[in-house]
């Protein structure tokens, strides 16, 4: 058995930190993943309500990377919001699931192109900058019971990119399960 090398300090920013089986398959991705590295993985648990609060400096400073999993509603997101601009402007490793990837997205619309309401449709019906939207197949739903997009979705890689590095291939089939995604128009 490999001595691990040095452990890895995650920031787990999220809106159930009393509940963090809520996220069990992330976390249990994050161990398997530094064990195969010969990496122990130590997740800290941060509530995004307290970055809202606080600021992300006094939860994230010194931590190896930032992940913000997925969720619905907007309880927190500002906080997630601040999370992704941090790990931005410190050049902290960040992986957006879901939830995590959409407010990466509006913060780098508010922060980096000036769009100041950047939002998504699900937080704000009048935000003039929606760079993340209701999916067009979702528009009219109103029953929300089984009607998520859910299943296979072919996704093309970038040849050189570290995605295809990771998994080698040109086009993957990745399981989907939402409603909002990003919208195009700000490609």
């Amino acid at each position: 058995i490999k001595k691990p090398k040095a452990s890895l300090r995650l920031a787990m920013v999220c809106k159930y930190v009393d509940r963090p089986d809520a996220y069990i398959s992330v976390k249990e991705a994050l161990l398997h993943s530094g064990r195969s590295h010969q990496r122990d993985i130590e997740i800290e648990w941060i509530g995004a309500e307290s970055i809202e609060e606080h600021g992300p400096a006094k939860y994230l400073d010194g931590v190896s990377g930032i992940v913000v999993p997925g969720g619905f509603g907007y309880r927190g997101v500002e906080g997630m919001i601040e999370a992704a601009r941090y790990a931005r402007e410190e050049n902290v490793p960040y992986l957006g699931l879901c939830l995590g990837l959409q407010v990466m997205v509006i913060e780098i619309a508010r922060h980096l192109l000036g769009c100041e309401d950047a939002n998504s449709t699900e937080f704000s019906d009048d935000t003039s900058s929606p760079v993340i939207d209701l999916m067009p197949d979702q528009v009219g739903v109103d029953q929300k019971g089984g009607t998520m997009r859910l299943g296979a979705y072919p996704c093309s890689i970038t040849t050189g990119t570290i995605t295809h590095r990771a998994y080698g291939k040109d086009m993957v089939m990745e399981r989907h399960r939402h409603r909002f995604e990003f919208n195009n128009a700000y490609r």
